[in-house]
């Protein structure tokens, strides 16, 4: 397993009970034993695909885990659904689990990141016998009042960006862009520190792709060959990618119909792993976070951003590998039902 070579990891692509194929990553240990050996099933968030995990796979798995890896529904080799309503959370976890009904596993350890994370939290509601343990950034509980994202928007300015994702002119200008949207996305910003760079203000993000003196070659945490792997698989599309920003009224009312409880089942163990410098992870979110989860534990990773599987690859891969085998062997009957 090569993380420069996608090729050199198994693929795999399924038709699920759902009527949905996805294409994952399966990567098994070495005289592999589903009594003996957890699955991790790892969800990338936006814009990602399997291929983020590529710097922990290998190492997990020589510390003898499975490593199930999807591209979600919209990305790289899986479904493409037009319709938004195809991707709320509700049927994207019913995804999951018959994801794991596919590879013969009762129970995993769920890591999610960025809308990975919420999806993965979700998946602690909406299929709670099938988790052991759940690592994601903040976790975000269902809530009784619906809020339009033009609300979220002026509460929180520097989701302004969303409100263009929510476009679906977003859908055909973001692929007429692709090297500057996945410099942005990706971007060093240690390197640059460009304000004039900064996408996330309302109206921001579009004019920038459009404007022609946004250089194509931004220093980004991605280095050549990983950067034409993912202009590639987002050469596919990015009508699906962009479609998870446009449920929101749908996850709520599915959400609210079904009565999910906001708090996770109190015997869950929860890991929070977060770089002290992802804007995303903010004091607010992560103490609130906390009056939800009884058996909350979080790794701050010093100096880092958003992107922590590459920018804190060695890091992410030891506190979660160290986490883990503290936990199986805390739990030894747990493990043994999977």
């Amino acid at each position: 397993m090569d993380p420069l070579k996608p090729e050199s990891f198994k693929h795999r692509k399924e038709v699920l009970s759902t009527g949905r194929a996805y294409h994952f990553v399966d990567q098994l240990p070495v005289d592999y034993d589903p009594k003996r050996h957890p699955t991790l099933l790892c969800v990338h968030g936006f814009p990602d695909l399997w291929y983020g995990w590529r710097y922990q796979i290998g190492p997990w798995v020589r510390r003898g885990y499975r490593v199930v890896a999807p591209d979600m529904l919209g990305y790289g080799g899986s479904a493409k659904p037009t319709d938004a309503e195809e991707y709320t959370s509700k049927k994207l976890c019913a995804d999951l689990a018959a994801l794991l009904d596919v590879l013969g596993v009762r129970r995993a350890i769920v890591i999610g990141h960025d809308w990975g994370s919420y999806i993965a939290g979700r998946f602690a509601l909406w299929q709670p016998d099938r988790l052991l343990a759940l690592i994601i950034v903040p976790y975000t509980p269902p809530t009784r009042e619906y809020i339009p994202l033009t609300e979220v928007v002026k509460r929180a300015p520097n989701l302004g960006y969303q409100l263009y994702f929510n476009d679906q002119k977003s859908s055909h200008e973001i692929p007429s862009h692709l090297g500057k949207f996945v410099g942005l996305m990706f971007a060093d910003v240690s390197q640059y520190g460009n304000k004039q760079l900064d996408f996330t203000p309302k109206g921001a993000l579009e004019n920038i792709l459009a404007d022609p003196k946004t250089p194509t070659g931004l220093p980004t945490i991605l280095n050549d060959t990983e950067r034409a792997y993912y202009i590639q698989e987002f050469g596919k599309g990015m009508h699906g990618p962009l479609n998870y920003y446009r449920t929101s009224q749908c996850r709520h009312e599915e959400e609210l119909a079904a009565r999910l409880p906001a708090a996770l089942s109190a015997d869950l163990p929860y890991l929070f792993i977060w770089g002290t410098h992802d804007p995303t992870a903010t004091p607010f979110v992560i103490n609130k976070a906390r009056k939800f989860i009884s058996k909350y534990q979080d790794i701050a990773i010093e100096g880092r951003g958003h992107w922590l599987m590459v920018e804190a690859k060695d890091e992410v891969t030891k506190h979660i590998s160290e986490w883990l085998e503290h936990l199986t062997c805390s739990h030894p009957r747990e493990v043994s039902k999977l």
